[in-house]
């Protein structure tokens, strides 16, 4: 652990909070937080959390940076993030390791999520030449009327465990090159990956004789989740994490008349027809279902299958699920690691048993791995009667659910009967089912996909769901204007005053 921290250039530091290079601000008051490794129990590092004082340092200093960093031309500002990319690229390797270490996804996707910062990094620095607005005629003659955006503020930034850098670099590289700052709180799993992105970051912003862009602070829902809800400095919140806890930032927020971007449950469905290339699928539905131990929003969660190949798919996926290596995710031949916490192994034995006792038949799985560490389990799939409670709720956990239908409306309304919408996907070689899944009546998530899996975004599309997923949108498309505020100008260059809709008052 010494040297990969020694790689990442990190140099002891047990502050959680953070405003540039020589930022780091010490509290003794802030109560002290361990990191863990999941897959081994160890500890990884102390560090002290923010307290409501140092949060005010904090914020105090982002504020003040924006007054300046929005005066910056935006190509400028991309300057900044493309050597933001740079040095993300310079330390993919360790970093990408970190992740693994911290969070417990294997090696290749701790590698993965590192690319997919750089990623949206380069996406962002082309995005900063492109900050376009329309512009509109006017009925009135010798007026011009166009649209502009500018920058909005502060971005108060609270990310989940299971992407813990990836979703900071999806928000904090728009952000930036819309002219904002950032406040960052991380999960509390994962502080040391965190650590490790500021100290990245901060000696990017030293090279351009910045502070105050890129900040941090580490701390609770209390101390710090909730000052950041309520400060009035913050006008766009951006929160990953459970439907049950954005409800409550989406009414803290909208009562100070403040805006968010709400990432929430996923209870991702796939619907396999007879029509499809099953092996193809098979493939699909073990990345999407096995990939991070189902700990990603996109995870795949149920399968639709069409009764005819239902067996045939079924033994398809226990072969798989036969396997799939599970171990120190570190290891090159390791397909699962472990779950983060203790408490997530808990919540999905929960799960299987009010699924059996729902009409539920554990086809493969189902028992927790104690011999490889605490947080170990065995990947698993439940054969399902029907849609019961247990399967319209999403458990954070490997468990598949199979359901069978007889035909594609079927499917459709056993797909969109759950809470949830954020990501779907079709397997069929037929354009007719495929073009129905993807039309108005077909699915109602916000990502929908044919013939690939639930999981694995790129950054080039806006990611994002509807119903209980919360609406948000982040990453590619046109999300940036998410980060801005747009205003409309109406010149005159005439040297009369004429009124819209042809109004006349006075003379």
């Amino acid at each position: 652990m010494k040297s990969l921290l020694e790689k990442l250039n990190i140099q002891p530091v047990n502050a959680g909070a953070c405003t540039g290079l020589d930022g780091w601000l010490m509290d003794s008051k802030g109560k002290e937080l361990i990191s863990y490794n999941p897959a081994s129990g160890e500890p990884l590092a102390k560090i002290i959390q923010a307290t409501p004082e140092t949060y005010e340092k904090v914020a105090s200093t982002a504020q003040q940076a924006f007054l300046k960093w929005r005066e910056v031309p935006a190509p400028k500002r991309g300057d900044v993030v493309r050597d933001l990319a740079n040095a993300l690229r310079e330390f993919k390797e360790p970093l990408g390791d970190l992740v693994t270490v911290e969070m417990g996804k294997i090696r290749a996707e701790g590698h993965g999520e590192v690319q997919e910062m750089i990623d949206i990094c380069d996406f962002a620095v082309g995005q900063s030449r492109m900050l376009y607005g329309l512009s509109m005629h006017s009925e009135r003659p010798s007026h011009r009327m166009y649209e502009q955006w500018h920058p909005l503020g502060i971005l108060g930034l609270v990310t989940a465990f299971n992407f813990p850098v990836a979703v900071w670099a999806w928000n904090s590289a728009l952000a930036a090159i819309c002219g904002d700052t950032v406040i960052w709180k991380p999960s509390s799993y994962t502080p040391l990956t965190a650590v490790a992105v500021t100290h990245i970051a901060n000696k990017v912003m030293a090279d351009y004789g910045l502070s105050g862009i890129f900040n941090l602070a580490i701390g609770s829902g209390r101390d710090v989740g909730e000052l950041m809800l309520t400060d009035k400095r913050i006008p766009l919140v951006s929160f990953t994490g459970s439907t049950q806890v954005g409800v409550h930032v989406s009414e803290t927020v909208a009562r100070r008349f403040g805006h968010t971007i709400l990432e929430l449950g996923g209870n991702n469905g796939i619907i396999v027809s007879e029509k499809a290339d099953i092996s193809m699928a098979t493939r699909a539905i073990l990345f999407g279902a096995v990939g991070t131990a189902g700990q990603r929003c996109t995870s795949t969660r149920r399968i639709i299958m069409q009764r005819s190949i239902a067996q045939d798919l079924t033994q398809r996926l226990v072969n798989a699920y036969s396997q799939v290596q599970i171990g120190d995710p570190l290891k090159p031949e390791t397909l699962m690691g472990p779950l983060v916490v203790n408490t997530s192994v808990e919540e999905m034995m929960e799960a299987i048993q009010q699924a059996v006792a729902q009409g539920g038949e554990v086809v493969v799985g189902g028992h927790m791995l104690p011999d490889l560490g605490p947080n170990f389990v065995e990947p698993t799939i439940i054969k399902m009667p029907a849609q019961t409670e247990i399967v319209k709720t999403e458990t954070f956990a490997p468990i598949l659910y199979l359901l069978e239908y007889d035909t594609i409306e079927d499917a459709v309304r056993i797909h969109n009967d759950v809470p949830q919408g954020l990501s779907s996907a079709m397997f069929t070689d037929s354009v007719r089912e495929a073009e129905a899944f993807l039309s108005a009546v077909g699915s109602d998530c916000g990502i929908a996909n044919i013939n690939i899996g639930t999981s694995g975004a790129e950054i080039g599309g806006a990611f994002g769901g509807e119903k209980e997923t919360g609406g948000g949108r982040e990453s590619g498309s046109d999300a940036w204007k998410t980060y801005m505020r747009r205003q409309t100008n109406t010149i005159n260059w005439s040297k009369e005053l004429p009124l819209a809709q042809g109004i006349k008052f006075g003379e």
